[in-house]
């Protein structure tokens, strides 16, 4: 791996862009972090190729995503994201008027292949969620998580992060604050709602406002839910690979598969844009073609 020396950058436009994708596009943390390691990644192979970030050619950028497929073996979702972090890069120094052209404007993205998601068939979340049917608090707790989980497709980030002023238990809705701390409400069923009512009886009395809470009435970690998803799988005699982000996907392409508007579904999502979304479709098309196989007479 090249090392950083910095001689022929000057780092802190590095850094102006990563507090600009922080505070004017409201970008996580985490996103800010993948942004700078790709970047720190860059800059060090044009010190190293004594090439200014602001001299830079649209070859020399070629021969670093080289590098990058036959030296460090990078796949080729890993390559685009690479791409897109360095165009986000000039197109900030651009805006700020520190370069004059962009060495990207031809560049071309590799091409990514379609990954779908794992999901769960509606008989296997039914089969989930009904292993969980004990009366202990453990229990009730996890059921109604499980529950609310699969009923709004929230990224497990956004379930323990719920606190009690953020949902409204009458209505069925909660508020949500998604990537980039973006807000949105998603509703969900009675189901859940029986379920979260039931919890709440039981719910340990705490100073905190978090919503789901441990036997020591601290905010339950995503660590421990995926421990606890992974054993309820277990029980349930699924041998799926299973996380959190499983019941998201299930929950997306089920509504995408009963008939949803694509759209409904990507404001339930968060996705800022739909093309995050479509992939969702993707699978059900897949279904689609696997029953029609399965089931048709000249399939």
């Amino acid at each position: 791996m090249y090392i950083v020396h910095y001689t022929l950058i000057k780092v802190e436009y590095l850094d102006s862009f990563i507090n600009f994708i922080l505070i004017e596009k409201g970008l996580s943390k985490n996103t800010a972090s993948a942004y700078r390691t790709d970047l720190k990644t860059y800059l060090s192979f044009l010190d190293n190729k004594k090439v200014t970030y602001d001299k830079i050619t649209h070859n020399e950028i070629s021969d670093f995503l080289w590098y990058l497929k036959d030296d460090l073996n990078f796949k080729a979702a890993s390559i685009y994201r690479m791409v897109e972090s360095i165009r986000q890069f000039y197109k900030f120094l651009i805006s700020e008027d520190y370069i004059k052209t962009d060495p990207t404007i031809y560049l071309a993205s590799p091409k990514t292949p379609v990954i779908l998601p794992d999901m769960l068939s509606v008989d296997e979340v039914t089969k989930l969620l009904n292993s969980v049917s004990g009366i202990d608090d453990l229990s009730v707790r996890n059921r109604a998580m499980l529950e609310l989980l699969y009923a709004t497709g929230l990224r497990v980030s956004e379930l323990i992060s719920i606190k009690l002023s953020d949902i409204n238990i009458d209505e069925c809705y909660v508020k949500v604050f998604g990537k980039g701390s973006k807000e949105r409400l998603v509703v969900f069923g009675s189901k859940a709602q029986s379920y979260i009512k039931r919890y709440l009886r039981i719910r340990p009395g705490a100073k905190s406002d978090f919503l789901f809470l441990t036997r020591l009435k601290k905010p339950i970690s995503r660590i421990e839910f995926w421990r606890q998803l992974k054993q309820t799988a277990i029980n349930a005699g699924i041998t799926k690979k299973i996380s959190p982000h499983t019941l998201r996907h299930s929950f997306a392409t089920h509504l995408l598969t009963g008939g949803a508007d694509i759209r409904v579904v990507q404001e339930m999502l968060g996705h800022s844009s739909i093309s995050t979304t479509q992939i969702y479709t993707h699978i059900s098309q897949e279904r689609l073609k696997e029953q029609h196989s399965k089931y048709h007479p000249r399939g």
